[in-house]
């Protein structure tokens, strides 16, 4: 069952000080498994793989990925077959992301690195389509057109008067959908958690041309908040989640969530928002990858 993402306001001396308003978009409540962007990206490729009459879902990620956790709830919910190409070798016992695929039904297939690079290659794809069926295949991190159109209604149902829009960002597909829902409305500002996600901005761009036709100038990347590149940690970072998430009851995870508010944040104390300003950061769940974080690294968040 899909849940609604209420808007959260959060209330801060620094927002006060800089008079800027803030308020979280609570994707991360609309389901316990299949929550955020996830559940986004994947609610109209669910439509069209039972259109085509598909009975299995295949799809792509690394060992903690959110997507792969994501896809197997939703093969479990909705009644699909899943498989999961992992990439790299096998670890046993398997981490609590892995787990949780499996306790889902997911069929895990791991694939060495080199392989898996191929996995956006049409003769790689007609492989796997033939060895496993013919299934449904959804790319890595779940980012196609209709991952695109499903992350326009992130904008949808956001009730409030606002100026500035900002989320995370990996594959591109989450902000893509954004800057199209808006059609050249408010300012959008994403969050790359890659070190150098610069080259992200071609292909956003390219993603929401694929959906529209588009092409809009009322978005920026800001690529400061990286804290060493995807899936790094620092302790300042951790210490801004633990007290954000104490003060407002939020849960963040500090692959995504966590450095976007720790970003904005830092971007309202330096005077980046105008006085005035009203801002929505978008929540995009990940928080099952919390566990694994505290398994790899014991880092507890």
């Amino acid at each position: 069952m899909i849940s609604e993402a209420p808007l959260q306001q959060l209330h801060d001396p620094l927002f006060e000080e800089h008079e800027v308003k803030l308020w979280v978009k609570r994707e991360d409540m609309l389901h316990p498994h299949i929550s955020g962007n996830k559940w986004r990206k994947l609610k109209y490729n669910l439509q069209e793989a039972k259109q085509q009459g598909k009975a299995t879902l295949l799809t792509f990620g690394g060992a903690y990925s959110n997507h792969i956790a994501a896809v197997a709830a939703a093969g479990k919910e909705f009644g699909f077959t899943t498989i999961g190409m992992i990439r790299g070798e096998e670890h046993l016992p398997l981490n609590p992301t892995l787990d949780f695929a499996t306790s889902c039904g997911m069929d895990l297939h791991y694939v060495d690195r080199e392989k898996y690079r191929q996995k956006q290659e049409l003769t790689f794809l007609q492989h796997l389509a033939e060895q496993f069926n013919h299934p449904y295949i959804i790319p890595e991190g779940g980012t196609n057109v209709l991952a695109v159109k499903g992350c326009t209604e992130i904008v949808q149902d956001i009730n409030i008067d606002y100026n500035y829009l900002c989320c995370t960002s990996g594959t591109g597909g989450t902000i893509a959908g954004i800057i199209a829902g808006l059609e050249g409305q408010k300012q959008v500002i994403g969050f790359p958690a890659l070190k150098g996600g610069e080259f992200l901005k071609e292909e956003i761009a390219q993603l929401v041309q694929a959906y529209n036709g588009g092409s809009y100038s009322n978005w920026q990347l800001i690529t400061d908040y990286h804290f060493g590149g995807y899936a790094k940690v620092k302790p300042e970072l951790l210490e801004f989640m633990h007290n954000f998430q104490k003060h407002y009851q939020v849960p963040l995870e500090p692959v995504y969530t966590g450095k976007m508010m720790f970003g904005i944040y830092d971007l309202i104390r330096k005077g980046f928002f105008p006085s005035g300003s009203r801002v929505v950061a978008v929540h995009t769940g990940g928080l099952q990858g919390n566990a694994g974080f505290k398994e790899r690294l014991g880092v507890v968040v």
